[in-house]
């Protein structure tokens, strides 16, 4: 079979790129061909797959979006694939990798209307819709039901069009059975000191993934707590707006920019708290590696696998609507060492336990299934 795997831009180190490596990689080990289209890829490419960069001009991401689109659409007609994946929203997908939020929900819930008049949004929406809308063909490889719902909600997409895809377990995270001589190293190799607490923020896109109120959260600890605390921010994105609020809180010299990293397992094991405390996360996956880490984790309900977070006792979780206070307060309180172990143990416990059939096989047998439905109609 022919597959055509489309993305916008393909980002090193962010959650949705290497999920899109572990499909490619599964669907060409069934003996298919792959075609990948970008207008920005970074990394590695799958052996066998041929990559396409189609540069996109225009003065906002949108436009950048659109034209891309736009060079990418007669390329598609001609080819004439089995099957065309998406990774971003866009027209004419048999089957989309809904890493992304529901747009039209998180644009109501956070945005006034003006912002609905915005070419962005019209954009943004027109986009979303040729993938959800009840008359489209796409069908959806959903990561949470919880987006699931707001999708149907928002456009009527048939249920049966949705298939959820399992979490993503990183067993090359999962703590050694000698956990605290490998944490102790593991700080020691770090350069962190023993009284040092090490609060973690991992991820690209700060701003959906809450760094403004990490760096806030950890402005308002008790000033015995804050002198010892650095807050290590792993991820690409742009860091100077962050900056900017660390100083003006007190504590630019308390918040390091690492930028992307290979070795997250590392600091994972390092660390004394995962501080996640997103506005919207389609996922979480960084959650279920901290819990695999034994690093307790510090997250908000707007996170999909913030349940993985409850369920296992390795953490807490802030409930909406959103307390700053709260999540101060929380954060405080999982940096005392009382409670550490037991968050420790029972994320451990939890993930150790933790069973999950593949989500790149998952992906490819939905994906070979539209296929094999294409050809039946093109027959």
């Amino acid at each position: 079979m022919r597959a055509a795997f489309c993305v916008f831009n393909h980002i090193r180190y962010g959650g949705m790129p290497r999920n899109l490596l572990r499909i490619a990689e599964a669907w060409l080990a069934r003996g298919h061909s792959l075609d990948l289209y970008a207008q920005l890829w970074e990394g590695p490419v799958p052996e066998g797959a041929r990559l396409t960069v189609l540069p996109a001009r225009g003065w906002s991401n949108h436009a950048h979006n659109r034209a891309f689109y736009r060079a990418l659409a007669p390329r598609l007609a001609q080819a004439r694939y089995d099957v065309v994946v998406g990774f971003n929203k866009m027209p004419g997908l048999d089957v989309y990798y809904a890493a992304d939020a529901c747009y039209k929900a998180r644009s109501l819930e956070e945005r006034s209307w003006l912002y609905r008049l915005t070419p962005r949004y019209r954009h943004s929406v027109a986009f979303e819709r040729a993938v959800f809308d009840p008359s489209a063909p796409t069908h959806i490889l959903v990561l949470a039901e919880n987006e699931q719902r707001k999708y149907m909600q928002h456009y009527g997409t048939q249920a049966e069009r949705f298939h959820l895809l399992p979490p993503v377990i990183n067993r090359a995270a999962m703590a050694p059975d000698d956990y605290e001589g490998a944490r102790a190293a593991a700080r020691r190799e770090l350069g962190i000191d023993p009284r040092e607490k090490l609060i973690l923020f991992v991820g690209s896109g700060f701003r959906a993934k809450g760094l403004d109120r990490a760096v806030r959260a950890v402005a308002a600890l008790p000033s015995s707590l804050r002198e010892r605390a650095r807050l290590l921010v792993i991820g690409q994105d742009q860091p100077q707006r962050y900056r900017s609020l660390a100083r003006r809180l007190g504590i630019g010299d308390r918040v390091v920019f690492a930028g992307g990293r290979d070795d997250v397992p590392k600091h994972l094991l390092a660390g004394d708290v995962l501080l996640h405390p997103a506005y919207h996360e389609n996922t979480g996956n960084v959650l279920l590696e901290a819990l695999s880490a034994g690093l307790p984790v510090l997250t908000t309900d707007a996170c999909g696998w913030a349940n993985h977070v409850v369920a296992s006792g390795g953490g807490m979780v802030v409930e909406s609507p959103f307390s700053q206070a709260r999540l101060d307060a929380l954060l405080a309180e999982m940096l005392d060492e009382t409670r550490r172990p037991e968050w420790s143990r029972s994320g451990i416990a939890y993930m150790r336990n933790f069973s999950a059939p593949d989500r790149a096989q998952a992906a490819v047998d939905v994906i070979e299934a539209r296929a094999r439905a294409k050809q039946a109609v093109r027959a």
